[in-house]
């Protein structure tokens, strides 16, 4: 017999989950959709030579990579950016710019498993090409925080920061040559301490002073005028770092028009993401009641990833929501959840005599806007009754021999373990409609 078993990092999910997440990739896309982001697809398998050297050299390392029957060096995605660069690059006649896409799909990296970060992971993308506005900038994290309100997060923060911001700071201490390992161990803070961290710059020969300087850079926090303030003075008469303030200036102001409420928006030093294809802004979200998980949305911009598959320059911007580990965030806060079905009527089954009676209620509800589950075998309603409590749903539709013959039906709330008696005497019209005023009544607690 062979052992039933998942590989590490790897996960089967239960109706519970699955429901959660689909409930969340359905916000996800209608949130999108009203920004007008449209959606693609894209293989799961690319050309080994899209995917090397756009990330990181740590993203190299994970890719899982083999050759297939025809000899070529393939591998699987690792994010759905580098995947949309290349679309874009190849689709670029089909397209027209700017072009705004969303693309929700499963990506594999072979990292060490940890809290709310797996091997195997599904990606919630959204990127506009072919612009450098910085309104595309803004409208970025504008998604991304109407996104994680209309999943129903409450406490999360929005931690913003601009790459030429960094590139001035490692300019003005002379590390310019040396900003792509310098920031990788800069976007550790938050996960290592700052000592580890300092050690780490140590380790590639920065200089201790500089090293501090960097360290107290990252470290600045408080209002978002006063860090920027800061900020500008720290990157000097450097062109592109003044270009980053500047940046992050319209970010906040834009965002304060757009009624994003006040500390709902960070300037974070610190923020540099790990992938080396940013340009620009950048940002992370946490939630609140959670800082160590990580950030469940990042992003950022990427004005050269896609000039790497043709001549024409193909400027970018967007972000992807990790939805594993947000539902992950939420299961640990409690807020995940629980129900095993995506129905709303449980239709209990007694006797195979009113089989048919009971196949023509199901579709008429269904008919009727509802998703129903026929319990296929005529147990004792308590056995049914139990399931259905379990499964999570709302109602249960009982019609036995005794209501078929006086036209009635009962309606149990299972939840409150209330029961409604319906009239309805054989005419499906009334008892769909008794049926889909009750569930309503329900939803809204009366």
């Amino acid at each position: 017999m062979i052992e039933p078993r998942t590989l590490k990092g790897f996960r089967d999910h239960l109706p519970a989950q699955a429901l959660a997440r689909e409930r969340v990739l359905d916000i996800a896309r209608r949130v999108y959709r009203s920004y007008g982001f449209a959606p693609i697809d894209t293989p799961a398998l690319e050309y080994l030579e899209i995917l090397t050297g756009k990330g990181s050299e740590e993203t190299d390392k994970q890719l899982y990579r083999f050759q297939d029957h025809g000899g070529r060096d393939v591998g699987m995605r690792f994010d759905l950016t580098v995947p949309f660069a290349r679309f874009a690059a190849q689709h670029l006649h089909d397209l027209g710019l700017p072009f705004k896409r969303y693309h929700m799909a499963t990506v594999w990296r072979g990292e060490n498993t940890q809290r709310g970060r797996y091997r195997e992971f599904m990606q919630c993308d959204f990127d506009t090409i072919g612009t450098t506005s910085p309104v595309a900038d803004l409208e970025m994290l504008l998604v991304v925080h109407d996104l994680l309100a209309a999943i129903g997060v409450e406490r999360f923060t929005i931690r913003v920061n601009d790459r030429r911001v960094l590139a001035g700071i490692l300019a003005r201490l002379g590390l310019a040559e040396r900003a792509t390992s310098v920031l990788r161990s800069l976007d550790k803070l938050g996960k290592a301490t700052p000592e580890a961290v300092a050690a780490e710059l140590a380790g590639q020969g920065v200089a201790a002073d500089a090293g501090a300087a960097l360290l107290e850079m990252a470290g600045l926090s408080g209002p978002a005028d006063d860090v920027l303030m800061r900020l500008e003075s720290l990157v000097g008469g450097v062109e592109a770092g003044q270009c980053g303030v500047k940046a992050l200036r319209g970010i906040v102001a834009g965002a304060r028009d757009a009624g994003v409420a006040e500390g709902r928006i960070v300037i974070d030093p610190s923020i540099a993401r790990g992938l080396d294809y940013y340009t620009g802004i950048v940002l992370e979200s946490f939630l609140d009641d959670l800082p160590a998980l990580g950030s469940i949305c990042s992003g950022g911009r990427y004005d050269d990833l896609a000039g790497l598959y043709t001549k024409q320059p193909l400027p970018g911007v967007g972000a992807s929501l990790g939805i594993d580990r947000l539902l992950a965030g939420l299961e640990e806060l409690g807020r995940a959840a629980t129900v095993e079905t995506p129905a709303e009527v449980f239709l209990v089954y007694f006797d195979e005599a009113h089989l048919g009676d009971y196949l023509r209620i199901a579709a008429a509800l269904r008919a009727g806007g509802m998703a129903v589950e026929f319990f296929p075998e005529p147990k004792r309603m308590g056995q049914q009754l139990k399931l259905a409590s379990k499964r999570g749903f709302p109602a249960a539709l009982v019609i036995g021999s005794d209501e078929f013959a006086a036209g009635t039906a009962q309606l149990k709330n299972l939840a409150a373990q209330q029961s409604q008696t319906i009239d309805w005497h054989g005419d499906l019209r009334v008892l769909v409609d008794a049926v889909h005023s009750c569930l309503e009544s329900m939803r809204e607690g009366r």
